[in-house]
């Protein structure tokens, strides 16, 4: 079963700093049949004006993962950390007992990012942060995987879920493949270009809900890029 949720229909707001759209039901978008997709509860789709950004706030129990597809993002916290994560590299917080952080954009131009938090399956551990760049060409035609709390992802920067997050380039006409193992739910979307999931075809930014599916064949109709998480229901 593979549901293709279009950009245009999806919740979110437009204010003067931020134009952001939700996967799931987040902030005053409240959808009860789209509250999360297995342990994914947040998928939003920002784009940050420059010299703005997500004031201090608080955070607890929760996997929270950014990849960056264009500018800049600099975090800071309560547990001092600071660093700047740039177009296609990945941030992770695991917010644990629980942390202040905020997310700038000091970019000249406007930066855009998807936010995705997942529900640990480990509560009462202290929380932390770190971010890590991925080149695009190490994962030209092939999905690599970016965050991770399952076996084997050793080069994934480590989250507190049975989850994982992939990110993939292709070139135009060029598929590549994932297999999902059984009763697992997926969540893709292309941040560029044209795909098609198993024949269903997304526009750049549509949301695909996975699930019963063996094995995903993703195909670029265009140059593409594509971020997909791995969760557990």
């Amino acid at each position: 079963m593979i549901e293709r949720r279009p950009l245009e229909k999806l919740g979110g707001d437009r204010l003067d700093w931020l134009d952001t759209r939700h996967h799931f039901s987040f902030a005053g978008y409240h959808d009860p049949a789209r509250m999360n997709w297995g342990a994914l509860r947040v998928r939003n789709d920002d784009t940050i004006a420059p010299s703005t950004g997500f004031a201090p706030h608080p955070h607890a129990d929760m996997e929270i993962i950014t990849y960056v597809r264009e500018g800049a993002i600099t975090h800071e916290d309560s547990l001092g950390h600071r660093g700047r994560t740039e177009a296609g590299d990945v941030q992770v917080m695991s917010a644990g007992t629980g942390i202040r952080h905020a997310e700038y954009n000091h970019e000249p131009g406007p930066t855009t990012i998807f936010q995705i938090w997942i529900l640990p399956n480990r509560r009462g551990e202290p929380p932390s942060w770190g971010t890590k760049p991925f080149p695009k060409g190490e994962r030209t035609g092939r999905f690599v995987a970016l965050a991770s709390g399952l076996p084997g992802d050793a080069e994934a920067l480590p989250i507190r879920a049975e989850a994982r997050v992939l990110g993939a380039t292709l070139k135009a006409g060029d598929s590549t493949e994932y297999s999902l193992g059984a009763g697992r739910m997926a969540y893709l979307v292309p941040a560029k270009g044209r795909v098609e999931v198993n024949g269903v075809g997304l526009n750049p930014r549509d949301g695909a809900a996975i699930r019963d599916e063996t094995v995903l064949r993703v195909t670029a109709i265009d140059d593409a890029e594509v971020v997909l998480v791995d969760a557990a229901p």
